[in-house]
């Protein structure tokens, strides 16, 4: 792949109105007078008890599980008319071994867990919830960003572990200290979380680069600059991925491009693990190359015990938690209720397969 095709990179963002166009989707279901069968095959993270499904529950018959494994999802879903999901994929094969089912609802931004191409086969929809989560990840973004830049969690273990009582003088520190104002933020991929981040970043007097193939509705704040991908890397002091993964992307951030970046930059992804080849990037970091990582993804989750990330130098990785502030949660039901209930009216919304539906 050559990664300096930008909308291989960072993927080609949908309309605002994400609809379906003309395509007409028949509801048998409705015309028979059947009970509407409603399957959520992962709600756990969604609502582990704080979120409840009461509207969608209302909307016909609710089966949730708080996850399945890939072999229990034929079984599951099947009979069911609408599926939702979060991270349990659905293939190909379950599309086709599905005869009753008309329209997906996937439970966050990212639909890599949905074959988009066979769904549109059937005439199947698929959904996704493109923004509840803009705030919630800039924030987290931001968060890990100065945990690289202070280090404030090891450095309170360090005084409750009795450093502070014991040192001779009025401070300490263990790890350098670093200074966001007039250093360079690069975003790669430049949508509704890539542009809150610039904003984010400016706020600290951040100068902010991005990377993405739309140069469309260019921020007005100062310091702001398009980058090729090449160039972004090269010379921001932070590099941040906000695209979605594709087949054509998948493992562009390798040694080619780490190699590029400033000694001590850091590098951080809150997209999705699969865009970075691992082996490198622990190589990057425990080498010198880049200053260190933090990462809200990895390429499989949970992490194999291998992964090599989970031993690298001044790497930071969190649980894929990023989204998971419950005013996102919230946010996310009433997108994915409105969804729904779009789909019943026969006008499905923030359709991401458009292109494939016959």
């Amino acid at each position: 792949m050559n990664p300096t095709n930008l909308s291989q990179i960072t993927g080609v963002r949908p309309g605002p109105a994400h609809r379906a166009g003309d395509t007409q989707v028949k509801h048998e279901i409705l015309k028979e007078n059947r009970t509407l069968k409603i399957v959520v095959l992962d709600g756990y993270t969604l609502n582990p008890g704080d979120n409840p499904w009461d509207e969608i529950s209302g909307m016909g018959d609710l089966k949730v599980y708080e996850r399945s494994h890939r072999d229990q999802i034929p079984a599951r879903a099947q009979s069911a008319q609408i599926v939702l999901t979060n991270k349990a994929p659905i293939s190909g094969d379950n599309i086709r071994d599905l005869p009753d089912l008309r329209f997906i609802s996937v439970l966050a931004t990212g639909y890599d867990i949905v074959d988009i191409k066979e769904a549109g086969k059937r005439g199947i929809p698929v959904s996704n919830v493109p923004e509840y989560g803009t705030d919630s990840v800039a924030q987290f973004v931001m968060a890990l960003l100065l945990e690289l830049c202070h280090n404030a969690g090891s450095h309170s273990m360090s005084v409750r572990a009795g450093k502070w009582c014991l040192s001779h003088d009025w401070c300490f520190w263990n790890s350098p200290q670093m200074l966001l104002k007039n250093k360079r933020m690069g975003i790669v991929g430049f949508g509704r979380i890539g542009r809150r981040l610039g904003e984010l970043a400016h706020a600290f007097g951040m100068g902010v680069y991005a990377c993405d193939p739309v140069h469309e509705h260019t921020p007005d704040y100062s310091g702001f600059q398009w980058k090729s991908l090449e160039e972004l890397f090269s010379r921001s002091d932070v590099v941040s991925l906000h695209c979605p993964q594709t087949p054509e992307n998948t493992g562009f951030v390798n040694s080619r491009l780490l190699d590029k970046m400033k000694p001590g930059a850091f590098f951080i992804n809150a997209a999705r693990g699969g865009l970075v080849r691992e082996n490198d990037l622990a190589y990057a970091l425990d080498n010198g190359i880049i200053g260190g990582a933090a990462l809200d993804v990895v390429s499989s989750e949970p992490p194999e015990v291998n992964n090599p990330l989970l031993a690298a130098r001044n790497c930071i990785i969190t649980p894929h938690m990023a989204w998971a502030s419950l005013d996102a949660r919230i946010k996310l039901m009433k997108m994915t209720v409105k969804n729904i209930k779009a789909f019943l009216e026969n006008r499905p919304e923030n359709v991401v397969n458009s292109r494939y539906l016959s």
